[in-house]
This record gives C-alpha cells, structure tokens and sequence, in this order.
C-alpha cells in the first residue's frame, strides 16, 4: 500500500489517511498483539454508545501491524482552542460532559486500572525502591471501580465534527476508578496551562460532586506511572513533585 507522510505521530504509532480511512500503524518495538490489544479498548468504547471512530479492520499494511478505522473529518477541541482561546471555557465543560459520559459505562472486558498502574510504576527506571513500595501500598489502599476510562484524555482527542465530537486515541484505556482518569488530564493539563488545568479541575468538581482532594489524592500515583512512559517532551522534574510531596504528607 502506497501511503503519503503521516498526518500525526506519536510514541507507539503514525496515523496515515487514506482513501477516506484512516490507518493507524503501529511501532516495531511493540508486541505482535497491540493492535489487537488496543482495537478492543476501542470496540469496548464504540459498543457502549459513545462518539467513537468505528474499527473497520485489524491487519497487517506494508508488514507491520496496523488498525483501519473510520475517518472523522473536523479540527480537535485543542486546535479550536488555539484558534479561539476565549473558549476555552465553553471548550473545557464539553470535554468534562463527554468524560463523564465515558466514566457513566461499568466495564468487565477491560485490564482493571489498578493493575495497569501497579505494572507502570514497577517498571520506572531510577525511582527509588522505598518509595515505589509506597506507592504501590498506596494504590493497594485505593478504592478502585470498574468504569471505563480513557487514560489520555485532553482536548487534543476530541474531534469536533459538525454537531459531534468523537473521542479519539483509546491505547491507555482500562476499566478504573474516574477520579484517576480525571488526575491525570489535571496533570497533563498543568503542564501546558496551570490556568487552564484548575478550570478544568473545578469544572469536573462541580459538575460531579467529587472534591478537588478526593481527586488529586491519585497525583502521586499517577505522576508515578506517568513517568514509566518516558515521554520526550515530559518534564519529569514536575512529575517528581508530586511524588515527593506524597513522600512528605
């Protein structure tokens, strides 16, 4: 298959369109089985009802590992915001509408959360061994349902198309408790914005009758599993924080 450059790039895959499809291809440092992995987790989304790209096919393009799902023209809610950040607000209270819809769908097919974070923090390099037995001890103590999250939810996988807006980018998802799911976008949000993440943070509040503590009481377990990813452009620095504050408490 004759493919043109990649319309987006991440860690683990590049995202080509073609022919009104698009074709997420997958690294060759992952397993033969994430293609598979991840098309499921999308499955999972789309059969409970929400706006999600429909999987069209699993299979091999060009010999790697590949998904084919359905094409969703539109801008992301993070590109509008760029264009316009006067609305940002209206913007940041659609998003935490639609992650309350998804945090709304009990999950058995799904790997439990607990069990995802307790794998990424086990394998954080150069983290001491103390403190990551706290903070396993931590999530251990933890109360930990079985709704859907997505992982990696921010404005940039939100795709406004006409009247709807689909969640994209579902590789992270796993069947937890919310108010993780809600501490991590805070923490990726405070890295781009401090203003931006509290809005989002008090909006999710209000609309969910959960405190801002009950929420950020996930930070340091969240920071520690964030920090497994080896993101290039994370600032591990700021991650630290939220691990050593837990260690002072």
């Amino acid at each position: 298959m004759i493919l043109r450059e990649p319309i987006a790039s991440g860690n683990t895959a590049d995202i080509y369109l073609h022919e009104n499809q698009i074709i997420k291809i997958f690294k060759d440092h992952l397993p033969d089985t994430e293609s598979n992995y991840e098309a499921q987790k999308q499955r999972v989304a789309f059969e409970s009802g929400l706006r999600v790209p429909k999987i069209l096919d699993v299979k091999k393009v060009n010999g790697k590992q590949s998904i084919i799902m359905e094409y969703v023209e539109g801008k992301t809610l993070g590109e509008l915001v760029t264009e316009n950040m006067d609305q940002v607000g209206s913007f940041l209270e659609m998003s935490v509408n639609i992650q309350m819809e998804i945090h709304a769908v009990l999950t058995e097919s799904l790997e439990p959360m607990r069990i995802k974070l307790q794998r990424q923090i086990e394998a954080v390099e150069g983290l001491d061994e103390q403190v990551k037995w706290s903070l396993l001890k931590k999530l251990e103590s933890m109360d930990v349902e079985k709704r859907l999250c997505h992982g990696d939810f921010h404005l940039y996988n939100l795709i406004k198309s006409d009247d709807e807006v689909f969640i994209i980018d579902w590789v992270d998802a796993s069947a937890g408790d919310p108010r993780a799911d809600v501490c991590r976008t805070y923490i990726l949000y405070c890295q781009v914005s401090l203003d931006i993440a509290e809005l989002y943070l008090n909006l999710y509040c209000e609309k969910s009758g959960w405190s801002r503590k009950e929420i950020l009481e996930w930070a340091p377990i969240i920071a520690a599993a964030r920090l497994s990813e080896n993101v290039a452009t994370e600032d591990s620095e700021r991650l630290m924080k939220y691990i050593v504050m837990e260690e002072h408490n």
